[in-house]
């Protein structure tokens, strides 16, 4: 009996991954506000029925989106945490990141286009800011751990203004030219690396 019930919530798990799957593709090609469930449920291969099983209305969708996004994060920010030590040079830190950023962006367009959020929706802009002050958050831990004297209030700014700063420049780095896109990508490490020493 508990056998198949461990099997049972072990299927449904794999479900909701494919109907996130789904809906990340969906945003990915149309955005969030013009996402239906019905483009999801299709996408999933399931009928809409079947999809509400697991999530009601595109905003359980939105909200099982950022929570993967923040909890499948977590390591890549512990990963990165534990390597920032008082004597890493900024500039090495920061290329990683942007470095990082920049491949992330060309791979899961989904989470870049639910971290920009919108005007208009205020659910799609509660989950931006839910993505943004996770990432913040992280960004002020590592700046506080490679400058152990700095208040965690002046972190917190410091990682909130890079961040902005990271999301404002992307756009211009994923639709440039090669040759553009190295100039911009360079620039953004000179200019981040200046605001942060």
């Amino acid at each position: 009996m508990a056998e198949r019930t461990v099997r049972r919530q072990a299927r449904g798990l794999k479900r909701m991954g494919e109907i996130l799957d789904a809906a990340e593709s969906v945003i990915a090609e149309v955005g969030y506000p013009d996402m239906t469930t019905n483009q999801v449920a299709a996408r999933a291969g399931m009928s809409p029925g079947s999809l509400y099983q697991f999530f009601r209305n595109k905003e359980e969708i939105l909200d099982g989106l950022v929570s993967r996004y923040t909890d499948d994060r977590q390591e890549f920010w512990a990963a990165r945490l534990a390597a920032v030590t008082p004597d890493l040079p900024l500039e090495k830190l920061v290329g990683q990141l942007v470095d990082e950023s920049v491949r992330f962006k060309s791979e899961s367009p989904a989470y870049w286009s639910l971290l920009y959020g919108s005007a208009t929706g205020d659910q799609l802009a509660a989950a931006a800011q839910r993505l943004h002050e996770d990432i913040a958050r992280h960004l002020a831990a590592m700046l506080r751990r490679r400058s152990p004297e700095l208040s965690e209030e002046r972190a917190l700014l410091a990682g909130t203004m890079a961040l902005a700063t990271v999301k404002a420049v992307l756009p211009m780095i994923t639709t440039a030219s090669p040759e553009r896109r190295a100039e911009l990508v360079n620039e953004l490490k000179v200019m981040l690396v200046r605001y942060l020493s």
